[in-house]
């Protein structure tokens, strides 16, 4: 089994940054998981994949926050982490995080066996 819990949402000024982070606990895994990844849920909106990143450390973006988000992780710690640059109102939704031990794939996978409860994000002008 595998538990994600996010933290690190609040509400920012446009233009400002926020840190995301996942904590991983992979029960009865011997490994972690292969890909993870970072979506998002605005009101009245899809759900939409934001940024992923596999074990061997390939990472793949969403078009509308290219050079603006870096998706990492720490192994050493379990954790996986958004670092949000120069956020947008638009940018403003419930942000999850996301496990699979399958691969990421390209297009990214959209269907995860695990997910985290999330964490809110509000960007005002």
């Amino acid at each position: 089994q595998v538990q994600l819990v996010e933290s690190g949402g609040g509400s920012v000024q446009a233009g400002g940054s926020l840190r995301l982070s996942c904590a991983v606990s992979a029960s009865g895994y011997t490994y972690p998981p292969y890909c993870m990844g970072w979506f998002r849920q605005a009101p009245r909106k899809e759900r939409e994949g934001v940024a992923f990143i596999d074990r061997p450390g390939t990472t793949l973006y969403a078009d509308s926050v290219k050079g603006r988000f870096t998706i990492s992780k720490d192994n050493a710690d379990n954790t996986l982490y958004l670092h949000m640059n120069s956020l947008k109102p638009e940018d403003t939704a419930m942000y999850y995080c996301a496990a699979d031990y399958n691969s990421c794939a390209t297009p990214p996978r959209k269907v995860f066996d695990y997910w985290g409860q999330g964490t809110q994000v509000a960007v005002f002008s």
